[in-house]
């Protein structure tokens, strides 16, 4: 049975992304992140949210489960090649992977 992962990408939105006028901000959206999403969506399910009311250093955070890595990877290396970090419009404060209750198939192969 394949293990489905977690990960959480924390990240903050530069000045320059926040400069950009909200109609500019989805054009950017739709033409290089909404490809990536609907590329890797067989694969991955992404959540994406806004935390900026509720945190200082993270403004925003996407929330990624497969049980793919390899795609998972493949998409981060997609992502890095966009604009978003390129101009840049985000800095990556950090990623966090899990497995939910992995604690629970460890007890149940080690006994």
């Amino acid at each position: 049975m394949k293990k489905t992962y977690t990960i959480l990408i924390l990240y903050r939105a530069t000045d320059l992304w926040l400069s950009l006028t909200r109609e500019e901000r989805a054009d950017v959206f739709e033409k290089e992140l909404a490809p990536l999403l609907n590329k890797f969506s067989k694969t991955l399910n992404v959540r994406l949210f806004d935390s900026e009311a509720f945190h200082a250093e993270t403004s925003d955070f996407i929330i990624v489960e497969t049980s793919e890595l390899n795609d998972y990877y493949y998409f981060i290396e997609h992502l890095r090649d966009t604009s978003l970090f390129g101009k840049p419009y985000i800095v990556l404060n950090d990623i966090i992977m899990g497995l939910e209750n992995g604690f629970k198939d460890f007890e149940e192969n080690e006994a």
